[in-house]
């Protein structure tokens, strides 16, 4: 597949193409079907209730950011949209449907590279010139606790993101990046989503990571990995960006440089609401 060079078109799907898992936090079966969009814009809809309208995505839609972003859509929520909205957005499909038969997307292997692929087996189609993509005239930058999230006026797309931990297999990581379609595929996808050894038991007692394995999350546990090897040396960060990416595809990737430091999907949808306030002004 020979990915896009920029995001300067709108792109689509020519084909549907379905996926099947199981949620990270619930640990519950889902079909996911990525199918044409009948309007620009992602949205979402159930495969339930196919008379029902795909809602389209935006960031007024989040309910919850404790460990992943949870959007309400109606009288229904919707868990972990991050990595397939990184998917999307990072390959430059501008134009697509979700429909699901559950409340949370399937994992997957942890990281945004099977969805890459269903996009790929969906064929992207061009569907024509790309408004340009929204600049910023002044900077936005917040902040909780020790972590903070920047937008800069930019001339490119240029992401950055940095973490920190007490663990010495991952400690002070930095990456940055200027997106395109191919090095998102290349750089950010493949990375997986990470946790801890030492919280596992405190994050199932929480309800949480029901369906959390070895084969769909990097575990570390001090010095070490439980399930080596790494696809990047720098892997945990690449996936706090790829986390970003989905976060602020809920809005659409701006013209900006933008910047995290021990970013969270809290940090993140709150800038893309700052973002789509800004920009619709």
């Amino acid at each position: 597949m020979q990915w896009p060079t920029n995001y300067n078109r709108c792109w689509g799907l020519r084909n549907a193409v379905e996926r099947s898992g199981i949620g990270l936090h619930s640990g519950a079966n889902c079909t996911l079907r990525l199918q044409p969009g009948a309007a620009p814009g992602l949205r979402v809809g159930w495969l339930d209730r196919p008379n029902e309208p795909a809602q389209l995505l935006n960031p007024s839609l989040v309910q919850d950011t404790r460990l992943c972003t949870s959007l309400r859509l109606g009288d229904r929520h919707l868990a972990t949209v991050e990595h397939l909205l990184a998917a999307l957005a990072g390959t430059g499909i501008t134009q697509a449907e979700i429909w699901l038969d559950a409340e949370e997307v399937p994992l997957l292997d942890g990281s945004a590279l099977p969805w890459v692929e269903a996009i790929a087996e969906a064929l992207p189609i061009d569907l024509g010139p790309r408004q340009p993509l929204p600049g910023l005239a002044e900077p936005i930058t917040l902040q909780q606790g020790q972590g903070f999230v920047a937008a800069l006026p930019s001339a490119e797309l240029l992401l950055s993101a940095a973490i920190e931990f007490p663990q010495p297999a991952i400690g002070k990581q930095l990456f940055s990046i200027v997106l395109t379609p191919a090095a998102f595929v290349e750089q950010i996808a493949p990375a997986r989503t990470f946790g801890f050894r030492d919280q596992v038991e405190m994050l199932l007692k929480a309800g949480l990571i029901k369906g959390g394995a070895l084969d769909n999350a990097l575990v570390c546990d001090g010095e070490n990995w439980l399930n080596p090897p790494l696809r990047f040396v720098d892997e945990p960060v690449r996936h706090k960006l790829l986390d970003l990416i989905g976060d602020l595809a809920l809005v659409g990737l701006p013209q900006a440089q933008v910047m995290a430091y021990r970013g969270s999907h809290a940090l993140h949808t709150q800038l893309a609401a700052a973002l789509h306030l800004k920009l619709t002004e």
